[in-house]
């Protein structure tokens, strides 16, 4: 197994992709805590993670709340007596469909200021326990692209692109400590566009013509790579991005 003896703090462990990544985790031996604000939903996850033999834990946690991401992040590592994986998949909010020109400035403003501010807090937390130990993974999900043409996208690329730039100055902070930073790039998740919403086949249709493959990743794809990129068999791996998108992102 991959990830045997390992334990993994998922923020939004309950939303489709967080909860891929918690049943993959699962699977190569980690110890999965889930944490966010639906108790519901992590619930199920944890309830899958163990009825297929895995260990999971949940915590209704705000990945806002600077002093309840430190205080959860101390109680996983005396827990689990190591914290040594970290991956923030929340939802950051974006106001889309809306041309920029026509957008109020809170809109525009809010999603980047949330993903900036839960992916501090919760990298710096992951950080200290990780420093000490000598060895961790911290793990982010999206990565910046270039703009879709006739689409309106909101804030997304700006908030991508400072969570990269976070990505690039913590990893140069760490490595020298035995923390490796790095980014799940996949242009888009079919599986994980929401069911009820009204273009969702017509967006899924999208995402895959972009592929040079033809084919997206899927939700499984993503648990399986990330899983990979979290075991020492990437172990030199850092500052970088994994490119998961069927080559609709090109590097």
């Amino acid at each position: 197994m991959l990830l045997q003896g390992k334990s993994a703090v998922i923020y939004g462990g309950g939303g489709s992709i967080g909860g891929a990544v918690a049943r993959a985790f699962a699977r190569e031996g980690a110890r999965v805590f889930l944490a966010g604000r639906d108790t519901a939903r992590l619930e199920a996850v944890a309830e899958q993670v163990r009825a297929a033999g895995g260990t999971a834990d949940t915590t209704r946690l705000d990945a806002l709340d600077e002093r309840a991401v430190e205080e959860h992040a101390s109680a996983v590592a005396s827990q689990a007596g190591s914290l040594d994986i970290s991956f923030n998949l929340i939802s950051h909010g974006y106001v889309q469909g809306v041309p920029m020109a026509d957008m109020e400035l809170d809109d525009y403003l809010r999603p980047v200021l949330t993903a900036v501010r839960t992916t501090f807090l919760t990298w710096r937390a992951a950080s200290r326990h990780m420093v000490r130990q000598r060895s961790g993974v911290i793990l982010a999900f999206g990565g910046e692209g270039h703009p879709v043409r006739g689409h309106y996208l909101g804030a997304l690329q700006v908030a991508l692109h400072a969570i990269e730039s976070m990505r690039r100055q913590l990893a140069s902070e760490l490595g020298d400590r035995g923390v490796r930073i790095v980014t799940l790039r996949t242009g888009g998740v079919p599986d994980a566009i929401p069911p009820d919403m009204a273009s969702r086949e017509e967006i899924a249709a999208g995402i895959e013509r972009a592929t040079l493959l033809r084919r997206a990743a899927t939700l499984e794809d993503v648990g399986r790579v990330a899983a990979f990129v979290a075991s020492e068999r990437a172990r030199t791996m850092t500052a970088a991005t994994v490119n998961i998108s069927g080559g609709a992102l090109i590097d």
